[in-house]
């Protein structure tokens, strides 16, 4: 009974001094994008190969953004030799003024600061592929490198990036047609964090890439990979939109209706599209 009481006298007394030992030194106040990069899971769900294409995802939206807004047309979307990945859309450009704030170039902002970007009510977006504001600093933080072009104005500007941290800050490097605007992202995924694997399924980013031509219709979404083992070039787009997307997944079954149901429409500003067929044979498919 004494030793009891002395064990439990000894973990009382352990469990005091620890709690003595947690004072502020022990809050860490993670600047910049060190949170992202010390817990990139809470980010991107994991990094495994799912986190991996997961970067590619947040970039395309931003594009996909941009043509729910009605400034963009087409997304190019390429695997580079050394797989790394750059996409390219026909928007209006990231913004290059000066962000209040932040009191750095707008371009700059939205790659460095997490929640910063054009969806929470400044009358940038209307519609939006998503609302968290994460996607293209999150991928600047796991990325060795990732540099941005955006052409808008008549002029050609240039920023890049190591592991989240300005590298080059914004310039200009050329003139370009007026007409001319968009944004270029090209991103290496950090090896340190994806330990896992680095390199790109071409199975998973055109499975992905035709969903999201059949979900934004008559959106172009372009996909190339230039590594010689997968190499291709492929074109989506689905003027019909969802109800393509149901033709496709329906194909080569019994299908007891001509065409699918499809239903558009609207209100108080929700839009909602159903596209739906009948098929005896029915079975999950996948696009």
């Amino acid at each position: 009974m004494a030793e009891d009481k002395e064990t439990q006298e000894e973990l009382v007394k352990e469990k005091e001094e620890k709690a003595a030992e947690y004072d502020a030194s022990q809050i860490q106040v993670l600047e910049g994008l060190e949170a992202v990069r010390k817990r990139p899971g809470m980010y991107i769900g994991t990094t495994s190969s799912q986190g991996l294409h997961h970067l590619v995802w947040e970039i395309i939206d931003n594009g996909i953004d941009e043509a729910l807004a009605g400034f963009a047309s087409e997304i190019d979307v390429v695997v580079e030799p050394d797989n790394s990945i750059t996409v390219t859309d026909d928007g209006r450009g990231i913004p290059v003024d000066i962000q209040k704030k932040t009191g750095r170039p707008a371009l700059e902002t939205v790659y460095t600061i997490l929640h910063a970007g054009g969806k929470f009510g400044g009358g940038g977006y209307k519609v939006s592929g998503g609302l968290h504001g994460v996607g293209a600093s999150v991928v600047n933080a796991l990325s060795t490198e990732l540099d941005v072009v955006v052409t808008r104005g008549g002029k050609r500007y240039y920023i890049d990036f190591t592991r989240g941290k300005v590298k080059t800050p914004m310039k200009i490097i050329g003139d370009a047609p007026e007409h001319e605007h968009g944004t270029k992202v090209h991103f290496v995924p950090d090896p340190d964090i994806f330990t896992e694997t680095t390199t790109y399924d071409d199975k998973i980013l055109v499975q992905r890439i035709r969903e999201l031509a059949f979900l934004n219709k008559g959106l172009q979404l372009n996909f190339t990979d230039k590594r010689k083992d997968t190499a291709e070039k492929l074109s989506f787009k689905a003027e019909g939109g969802i109800r393509e997307y149901v033709e496709f997944l329906d194909k080569g079954k019994d299908n007891l209706l001509p065409e699918p149901i499809y239903v558009e429409g609207q209100y108080k500003g929700i839009t909602v599209e159903v596209a739906l067929q009948y098929a005896t044979n029915a079975t999950p498919a996948t696009c």
